[in-house]
Parts: structure tokens; C-alpha cells; sequence
């Protein structure tokens, strides 16, 4: 079980992991880049894929901290999250926009991938960035301590800017997405 990985306690609760994953490299069977934006989200509240409880798509999420969850939004896109807080609880971080890295290689992979070359809009937006890291439903439920999954912490100090969530109608007054200040990889300008 992944408690402390990359400097963050997975066990501790969703916001605070949140803030803590901006800066933090992540790569996907080698291939990534530097986390810049992400949403927190906890079963106390109704936003949460885990409000409900525990179902078939969810189980992931009530499971140890420090592993994946990987649903399909809308039917249309992946969504990759990261468990934390303690078994049974039923929380996560939506990890929505990186920016990608210099590695002529990966950003080769990431490109066709996604079919563009535009850098900004690589992963900018957690169904692109699942694409460019070859996210599915393949990669749920594993360890973020071993591969697929690569989690290096962060090189430099970063602003963690807070606002709230994108693209949900209820429990919109928690200021739950995080974002690393100034970045323009984001998926969508930061609201305060």
C-alpha cells in the first residue's frame, strides 16, 4: 500500500493531496510531464463519484490509498484519479492538465496519440491528457508505486493556486481545483 510517494501522503484527505500533486512529475509507461492542474474529491460530498457509495465503476476509489482510478466520462473520454485518504472512505484527485515533457520521444508518442502537434493541447484537460499518456480502463486500479505508473517529486517550488471545480453542478462552492500559478497548460484559465 502507497502512503508517502513523490513527498505526498496518499492516506491524507483529497484537497490536501491535491495541492501537494502540482509540480509532481508523472509519467505513464514513460511517458508525461509535469502536474499543473487537478480536482479534489471526497464521498462527503455530492460532486464525488463516491457520494452514492460503493459500485461497480467506483470500487477503485474506496480501495488503499495510492492507486489508480480510471472511469469513462460521458462515454466518451478517460479519466485518470488517484486514490487517497484510508480504505473505505472513497476519495480521489482528477489529475486535468500537465504540461507535457521535452523528451522528443514521449512528445512524438503524445502527438500521435492525440493527432496534433500543438504542445499546449497535448494534455490539457484530463480526457486529452488520458489519451496522450494511453490511459484506459487498463490502467485502474493499480499501484502508482510500480509501472505503468512513475511519480517523481517536485524540482522547484510552485504558486498552488486555488478556485473552484470545472464541468459539475453540485458542491461548486468548494474551492477544489488546484493549479500551479502562471502555467499555460492549463485546462481552462484559474477562477479565484
Amino acid at each position: 500500500m502507497v502512503m508517502d510517494l513523490a513527498g505526498i501522503d496518499f492516506s491524507a484527505p483529497a484537497p490536501q493531496v491535491a495541492q501537494q500533486l502540482i509540480g509532481v512529475k508523472l509519467l505513464v509507461g514513460g511517458v508525461g510531464g509535469r502536474i499543473v492542474e487537478v480536482e479534489a474529491y471526497d464521498a462527503s460530498e455530492p460532486a464525488s463519484h463516491c457520494y452514492i457509495g460503493l459500485t461497480e465503476r467506483n470500487f477503485s476509489m474506496f480501495g488503499p490509498p495510492g492507486r489508480s482510478y480510471v472511469y469513462r466520462s460521458h462515454g466518451l473520454h478517460w479519466c485518470l484519479n488517484f486514490v487517497c485518504r484510508e480504505v473505505g472512505h472513497g476519495a480521489g484527485v482528477l489529475i486535468r492538465a500537465l504540461e507535457p515533457l521535452s523528451d522528443p520521444a514521449a512528445l512524438a508518442l503524445m502527438r500521435e496519440r492525440r493527432g496534433l502537434d500543438e504542445l499546449r493541447l497535448l494534455c490539457s484537460g484530463p480526457g486529452r491528457l488520458a489519451q496522450a499518456l494511453g490511459v484506459t480502463r487498463a490502467q485502474n486500479n493499480l499501484p502508482l508505486d510500480a509501472p505503468p505508473f512513475l511519480l517523481l517529486p517536485r524540482e522547484r517550488d510552485v504558486a498552488v493556486l486555488a478556485g473552484p471545480r470545472i464541468g459539475i453542478s453540485k458542491a461548486v462552492e468548494l474551492p477544489w481545483r488546484f493549479v500551479e500559478g502562471g502555467s499555460r497548460f492549463l485546462s481552462k484559465p484559474h477562477r479565484a
